[in-house]
């Protein structure tokens, strides 16, 4: 089944004109419960690894969510695979047609985050498939997603935290009036998508923190969202797909049985329900990548 994002319920740039420079295209997963093979685009599934090719470890200084050190070499968890076909509006280095980012689920720094890792590969090159195997034993439940297949869907998304801070006080008056005259408030029903995501603005929970690249010093660019949950309290009004709204759209989604499976199919509870988002600089050899983690 495809999903749908409903249409924005205004017209946000003949309402805000300045915003139109600052739109950005966004890729959501909208992952759901199902069985992918590594043959598919998926979230938590098998990957198409060649078995000629080492399974990526994490030999890092890593702990447990009860704050124990975890001193053995793991293998990484798929996190997201994603073939070109199904983002063909999303920027592949040359000759490359498969992204996967995988993670280390245990916590890592100062933060307690899980550690991710990015691969791109030509898939028309693997030859013999790897079996991937199994989270590591005493990994954190709630940094290993659930099997999921996926839906892409293309949205345009346009800055929630991410303003220059001159335009957001010319407009915050003008975003406040929206509120008053139609009940939809600009950051949560019509900025930016909640859930796992390519591209687009990251799907910040606290301040930005858009790092930039150790080599060529130029802000990197945000290539994946992953997010806890798909909607949050006030973000499904408008961001719901429709495949998964209720008859009775009056309630929130969690009371009804498509809303919940849509919540939380890949089962990640990333802190206070935060995130992870994963950057990268396609302009240097090899697209370096870093990433940040918040939460509420």
């Amino acid at each position: 089944m495809v999903r749908h994002t409903p249409p924005r319920p205004v017209d946000v740039e003949e309402l805000f004109p300045e915003l139109v420079p600052l739109r950005k295209d966004a890729i959501r997963l909208h992952p759901r419960s199902g069985d992918p093979t590594c043959r598919d685009s998926s979230v938590g599934g098998p990957l198409l690894w060649p078995a000629d090719e080492p399974w990526p470890v994490c030999a890092e200084e890593h702990f447990d969510l009860d704050g124990r050190q975890h001193d053995a070499v793991v293998p990484v968890v798929p996190i997201a695979q994603v073939y070109q076909r199904d983002a063909p509006s999303m920027s592949f280095p040359q000759g490359h047609d498969l992204l996967q980012v995988l993670w280390c689920p245990f916590e890592h720094g100062e933060y307690c985050y899980p550690l991710p890792q990015v691969h791109w590969r030509d898939a028309r090159a693997v030859g013999q498939v790897a079996a991937t195997p199994a989270a590591p034993a005493g990994a954190p439940e709630d940094y290993v997603p659930n099997p999921c297949v996926v839906h892409p869907e293309h949205v345009t998304e346009y800055p929630s935290r991410d303003f220059p801070d001159d335009l957001h006080a010319v407009l915050k008056d003008r975003f406040a009036q929206l509120e008053t005259d139609t009940g939809w408030l600009y950051h949560y029903h019509l900025a930016d998508a909640p859930g796992i995501k390519l591209g687009g603005y990251p799907g910040w929970t606290q301040d930005p923190a858009w790092p930039d690249c150790d080599s060529c010093g130029r802000r990197m660019q945000h290539l994946l969202t992953v997010a806890s949950r798909e909607y949050d309290g006030e973000s499904w009004r408008t961001w719901l797909p429709i495949e998964d709204r209720a008859a009775d759209y009056t309630q929130p989604p969690w009371y009804s049985e498509e809303g919940k499976a849509a919540g939380d199919a890949a089962g990640l509870m990333l802190g206070d329900v935060g995130g992870v988002y994963i950057f990268e600089c396609p302009s240097c050899p090899g697209r370096p990548i870093s990433h940040w983690f918040d939460c509420s």
